[in-house]
């Protein structure tokens, strides 16, 4: 059954309250449309696929949704499923204008003999045939004007469906007069550090633990980066009120890069109320959200207020880095001024990329992959808990609820020996204090294994030179 409900139909966010679960799926849907997360056309997901992944039974899910039909908020057709009915929408849009952006050069990593370094995807599992359909239904269809300069917001296409996936997956309150497409998340942080600078922001707060290119972005948009702590519940959010001028946080409050917990309820509205109290921003980084493992699914941190959450997303760890498409869901007050970040940089996705990836989002195609790469990837997670326990019991596995890596806690003071033995046995692997920020104390000593990076022709051999190389 666990790996039933992982392989079909498509991913929906909700929220359910209380004991009753019909009442209370039927309210999540009703609270959904009524927001205008789930816009009109919407296509639900089929009443089997939602009850498995709900865990609930199959007629609960088909009686909710047959009265809602009856209300009025969805509509059922033969041969074209359940849909969110037609509603009036506003709509708005941002003027562009035009200022520099500063270009960054990105470093060529090396190929190791085995890489289990995180932040990548099984390259080897590309969807070649199935983008291959899609880049040739988009191609057909797309009109003359799609091959000129077009919107700096990118194309219309792509962010209508990147608004209705967002929306239904992640639980983010999208609209594509909102949404910006990037080259790439570091392509967005840089719009957004210029765009922080440009209103008077002196710092921008991140968490003790990331990826140290995020911060040097940071710096060099002329931007402070304070530390917040960080303990057992992850990354102290409440500490922000004392961090001075903060304009801003960076956070991976889904899944806390590299560590890998998520931000807990309490933490999460804090660092909301936080912005809402301050004027400041979050600027969300969620970067694998569509890897969740467990049935329990962590909405996007937008959600909670999309005018202080700038939320970041990427089809980087979902599809491959090398496609260079990202988007920005970004508050009403900043789509003027990150559209005329963006219009004077040369870099961006190309137009019949996005209207690929559009056509690849809007005909289930990408529900399909993420879910056979759901069910791959967590298999890959249970064989590197299952060894490590096998080969040495005292080491704790952690961050596995969701994501392409794990962490695999070292006794103090041996990362530096472990990293020295992988190296000499050719595995490319990385430690823990990578990703520490200078100021923060070197307290914690592990490995950060990603388990996704290896194609399923090298991923039993890196697994065990892993294995071989850790303590017993």
């Amino acid at each position: 059954m666990a790996g039933e409900w992982a392989t079909f139909g498509a991913d929906l966010h909700l929220e359910l309250r209380g004991p009753r679960l019909r009442a209370g799926l039927m309210d999540a849907l009703r609270e959904a449309v009524r927001s205008g997360r789930l816009t009109a056309g919407t296509r639900l997901p089929s009443s089997r696929s939602l009850a498995a992944d709900l865990g609930v039974a199959r007629n609960t899910v088909a009686d909710a949704y047959a009265e809602l039909v009856a209300e009025g908020w969805l509509t059922a057709r033969q041969g074209s499923g359940t849909r969110v009915a037609r509603r009036a929408e506003p709509r708005t849009a941002a003027r562009p204008s035009r200022v520099s952006a500063p270009v960054l050069a990105l470093p060529r990593p090396s190929a190791p003999a085995h890489d289990l370094k995180a932040g990548s995807p099984d390259l080897a599992s590309f969807p070649r045939s199935a983008w291959l359909t899609a880049y040739r239904r988009a191609l057909t269809a797309a009109p003359n004007e799609a091959f000129g300069y077009g919107d700096p917001r990118g194309r219309i296409e792509l962010r209508t469906a990147l608004a209705e996936y967002l929306a239904r997956a992640r639980g983010v309150h999208a609209r594509p007069e909102r949404i910006v497409v990037c080259a790439g998340f570091v392509h967005g942080l840089m719009l957004m550090g210029q765009v922080l600078r440009g209103r008077g922001v002196r710092d921008v707060a991140v968490e003790s633990y990331g990826l140290g290119l995020h911060a040097g972005l940071l710096t060099g948009a002329g931007l402070g980066t304070p530390v917040l702590p960080f303990d057992e519940r992850g990354t102290r959010v409440e500490d922000l009120a004392v961090q001075g001028p903060v304009g801003a946080v960076l956070m991976t409050a889904a899944h806390q890069f590299p560590l890998g917990g998520a931000l807990p309820p309490d933490r999460r509205t804090a660092v909301v109320g936080w912005a809402r109290a301050s004027g400041g921003f979050v600027l969300e980084d969620d970067y694998d959200g569509e890897f969740r493992y467990d049935r329990q699914r962590v909405g996007a941190l937008q959600g909670l207020d999309p005018e202080r959450v700038v939320h970041l997303g990427t089809a980087s760890k979902s599809l491959a880095p090398g496609l260079r498409l990202a988007w920005m869901v970004l508050p009403e007050s900043l789509v003027g001024e990150v559209v005329a970040a963006k219009g004077a940089v040369d870099w961006a996705p190309g137009a019949p990329d996005q209207l690929a990836f559009a056509e690849f989002l809007g005909s289930g195609a990408y529900d399909r992959h993420v879910r056979a790469m759901r069910l791959r990837y967590r298999r890959r997670r249970d064989q590197l808990v299952a060894a490590v326990a096998a080969h040495s019991p005292r080491i704790r596995v952690s961050g596995i609820a969701a994501g392409l890596h794990a962490v695999l806690a070292l006794p103090p003071g041996t990362e530096q020996a472990v990293l020295r033995a992988a190296a000499w046995h050719g595995l490319a692997v990385q430690g823990v204090h990578q990703f520490r920020r200078p100021t923060v104390p070197a307290t914690l000593d592990g490995l950060v294994v990603g388990y996704a990076t290896p194609p399923d022709s090298a991923w039993q051999s890196a697994l065990a030179t892993l294995v071989r190389v850790l303590p017993e």
